[in-house]
């Protein structure tokens, strides 16, 4: 099987059907028997051409005719394919990104345009080494010119650029175009650091700490299949970014207390509060979605994992749970702009108007999971996203109409150093791992 065609195939699913890129790169994954390089060649191919669209299609268009806007969208996709690879990997000879990428618009009844593709992709090698303001045609305008560059939407950047400068934005843009690397979190329960570091490392699967994390690790290499690697089936460890992990060490659950996690599934911070309890007293997990909380029990299963409970539904329909905690977890559903790197189209999906909407929900939510919170208790709320309309100004906001609330601090030897407000922004760029906002607010 081809990993170019079926590149081809997942990108026109995303295209034409709005389909999630993971969701559907994944479905396509399940059920090819693609050797492990082309697999990592297909994923390559998928991510980094929704990730680079726009200037992808700047490219197409300063390359090809003035009415290059009217290719078949097939054929355009085709193009993103051959240019994605002259002008972002390195390890494709050129010989080969251009031949390969002709060979599929014949295969796929394009073969009338083969000579254009072909001329597109030549003219680009041609081209190649002049300046990004002459090769993408970049606008004047700074912002302009990051978002074609770096591939976003102009409103990110803008509103990056607000918050950070020019210079701290085009590092945010350079990191988010990076491929997502995996980061371990290791089970205490069973097994340690040392034991983990030397089974992958007997497999043959390079991997780093990642401090300050006490049990994270971060793979530095090719992996295979995640299923595959010791200690999956033992429940030595999950799948769960350095930043996520960080979440559940400030709520500091403890041994015997009743920890509800609002929007759990599919459990890796459930999973967390669980080990770090030692998985002694009681957790609720509550999730709209049945079929995610279906994941959070077999991840709790494969990790042997018992004082976890679920509950199926909308969380600000919980009643029973009104005053029932000694610490709430709420990581509302969010823009996830932290984690861009990782969700190659949710730059595309999302729009200013979005977040406004979200930030309602967040609102309603984080109102009602207060309410389950015993006198004394704590509430730590979080999300992976780095926009202040769903972070800084819904904690503003809530204090204001709640003066028993107040946040509290991280001890000072925490993990990751809190801003003057007391809460926690971890920026990619600088830290090194999924943008996030966290803070503890404590019910007096």
């Amino acid at each position: 099987m081809n990993p170019r065609q079926t590149a081809l195939t997942v990108l026109q699913e995303i295209e034409r059907r709005q389909a999630f890129a993971d969701v559907a790169l994944d479905r396509h994954l399940k059920k090819t028997d693609l050797s492990d390089p082309d697999r990592r060649l297909l994923t390559e191919l998928v991510y980094g051409c929704v990730r680079r669209k726009r200037s992808l299609d700047a490219l197409i268009d300063r390359l090809g005719k003035k009415n290059s806007r009217q290719q078949p969208p097939q054929l355009r996709l085709i193009l993103h394919l051959g240019l994605y690879q002259l002008r972002y990997l390195q390890q494709i000879p050129p010989s080969a990104a251009v031949n390969t990428t002709v060979e599929l618009a014949k295969e796929n009844r394009f073969g009338k345009l083969a000579g254009v593709v072909n001329g597109i992709l030549r003219q680009y090698l041609r081209l190649d080494g002049s300046a990004d303001a002459e090769l993408l045609q970049l606008p004047e305008n700074p912002v302009g010119r990051l978002a074609v560059l770096h591939s976003f939407p102009d409103w990110i950047v803008e509103f990056w650029n607000q918050q950070l400068g020019l210079a701290e934005t085009e590092e945010l843009c350079h990191w988010f175009n990076q491929p997502p690397t995996i980061h371990l979190r290791i089970n205490p329960l069973k097994t340690s650091l040392q034991e983990v570091e030397t089974a992958l490392e007997q497999a043959g699967v390079a991997a780093c700490r990642i401090p300050p994390l006490p049990q994270a690790l971060k793979l530095t290499g090719a992996a295979g299949k995640i299923q595959k690697l010791p200690g999956f089936n033992e429940g030595w460890w999950t799948v769960q970014d350095a930043s996520a992990q960080l979440v559940t060490y400030l709520l500091n659950p403890q041994p015997g207390e009743t920890i509800i996690d609002a929007c759990a599934a599919p459990g890796g911070k459930t999973t967390h509060i669980a080990e770090l309890m030692g998985d002694r007293g009681k957790i609720w997990a509550g999730d709209r979605a049945a079929s995610r909380l279906k994941k959070l029990k077999q991840n709790a299963s494969r990790l042997e994992l018992t004082s976890i409970s679920t509950l199926a539904g909308d969380c600000r329909e919980f009643g029973q749970l009104v005053n029932t905690g000694d610490r709430v977890l709420l990581d509302v559903p969010c823009s996830g702009l932290g984690t861009l790197h990782r969700r190659a189209d949710a730059r595309w999906r999302q729009t200013a108007e979005n977040i406004q909407e979200l930030a309602t929900l967040q609102k309603e939510l984080l109102e009602t999971a207060s309410t389950w919170v015993k006198s004394g208790g704590v509430l730590v709320y979080a999300t992976c996203t780095i926009h202040p309309s769903e972070n800084d100004l819904i904690i503003e906001d809530f204090l204001a109409s709640h003066p028993d609330w107040n946040i509290k601090p991280p001890p000072k030897d925490f993990l990751v150093s809190p801003e003057a407000e007391g809460w926690i922004k971890v920026w990619p760029h600088r830290h090194n791992m999924d943008g996030f906002f966290i803070v503890c607010l404590k019910r007096s």
